[in-house]
Formats: C-alpha cells, structure tokens, sequence
C-alpha cells in the first residue's frame, strides 16, 4: 500500500486515521496480461491503483478496437462515466501485462466523505486532475497532427517499448499503417 498513499501525498497528506480508514477498504488484486479488469456492460463500482504493469481503457467503433487511455504503475483507473452515473459502461479495461492493481471499492470511499472530510478533499484533487487530463487529450486531439500525438508519446519511453503497435495507432486515432510512416519519417 506504500505506492498508493505515495501517489495520495501528490495531492495531500493524510492523517493516520484517514489512511487507516482507506486502508480498511482497499484490497490487492493480480490480474494475467490480456485479462479485462473490467469488463464491458459492467458498471463501474471500483477505482484502481496500478501498483506494477500497465492497462488501458478501451471500446469496439464498427468492430475496430480504439483504445482511449493507457494508465502506468503509479496511476489511477477507472471509467468515471459509469463510476459517477452508474451506468454500465460501453468500454472495458484491459491489462497489457501481468498486473498487480490497489482495487478501492468506491461505495465504501464514496461514504466515507462525510466521516472524512480530509479523504473527500484528496479524490476530489485526483479527479479534478484526470479531468484536466482528458481536456488535455481532447485538444491534442483536435489541435495537434498524429505526428504531433506521436513526438508526445515517445516522452513516456515506456509507452513505446511495452504497449502493442495496434493499440498506440488506435489511442493516436491512426491507423498501424500511418503510424508506421510516421515512425519512418522520425527515425
């Protein structure tokens, strides 16, 4: 549980009892590479720390596998669009490697909020940031060429040398065969 209250400390420090209360609801779950995490029609009801490995959020457009988001060790997952609403979700979340995740139930942290205002305080901070995130990723979209997507990428070496070919075209919004040339073109 070290790494999960070292990733919370980016957004606030805990009190002892905060932390033991967090603590109370998490549990550690390993999954094999290929596995879903989640799985589609599946409502959300977890957030999930990556504690080693690497996942990916994903869907089917006219049969095509488009990934949308890749999370790494250290960082939080989940589908918030069915997490909040409580709608099943459309998209699915899949390991791309032997994975070992902090799953946080989160109708047990949801009421926890009034109990504890300071653990209200800190998922608010982590998900106004995976908010500004998703802006981000949206304008990168819309304002930067794939090649552009691409140069940003190669700033996460570890996106490059561990995920598959056909899921970074996907999140990039390219096919294999343009992000082929374009890393003709750089190289």
């Amino acid at each position: 549980m070290d790494k999960l209250f070292k990733y919370f400390q980016k957004y606030t420090t805990l009190n002892v009892e905060s932390r033991a209360t967090l603590e109370k609801i998490c549990s550690i779950v390993n999954i094999k590479k290929g596995e879903n995490l989640q799985s589609f029609g599946q409502t959300c009801k977890t957030i999930y720390f990556i504690n080693a490995g690497i996942a990916r959020i994903y869907y089917y457009k006219d049969g095509v596998d488009i990934t949308e988001s890749f999370s790494f060790e250290g960082e939080i997952i989940a589908r918030v669009e069915s997490l909040f609403t409580g709608n099943p979700s459309q998209k699915a979340i899949q390991v791309l490697e032997d994975t070992e995740v902090i799953a946080i139930n989160a109708s047990q942290l949801f009421s926890l909020y009034d109990a504890h205002p300071q653990i209200e305080r800190l998922f608010m901070l982590i998900f106004e940031a995976g908010y500004v995130e998703t802006v981000n990723r949206i304008e990168s979209i819309q304002f930067h060429s794939a090649e552009e997507r691409y140069l940003a990428l190669l700033k996460k070496p570890q996106l490059i040398q561990k995920i598959p070919l056909k899921h970074i075209a996907s999140y990039l919004g390219i096919t294999q065969v343009s992000l082929s040339r374009i890393r003709a073109h750089i190289n």
